[in-house]
C-alpha cells in the first residue's frame, strides 16, 4: 500500500466516491493506493484533498513526511 493508501485508510475514505467526485478512473485511485511505483500528480492530490474537505498542504505533508534533502557534501 502507499502513502497515499495509508492516509485514506486511516480516514475511512472511499475511493470509489473519491473517483467519483475528482473525475479520477477507479483504476487509477487503486494505481495511486496500491502500486508503490506510481507517481501522484499534484493535480491529483489537489482533487483528492477537496473531494475529502481536508488541506492540499497538509495532506501533502503527512504524505511526504519523512522526506528528506541529501546531505550536502562539498
Amino acid at each position: 500500500m502507499t502513502k497515499l493508501g495509508i492516509y485514506l485508510a486511516k480516514r475511512s475514505v472511499n475511493k470509489s466516491q473519491v473517483a467519483k467526485r475528482t473525475g479520477l478512473t477507479k483504476a487509477r485511485m487503486n494505481e495511486l493506493t496500491l502500486t508503490e511505483t506510481s507517481k501522484l500528480r499534484a493535480e491529483e492530490l489537489y482533487l483528492i484533498a477537496l473531494a475529502i474537505n481536508v488541506n492540499p498542504c497538509d495532506m501533502l505533508g503527512d504524505i511526504c513526511e519523512g522526506l528528506v534533502l541529501l546531505s550536502e557534501s562539498y
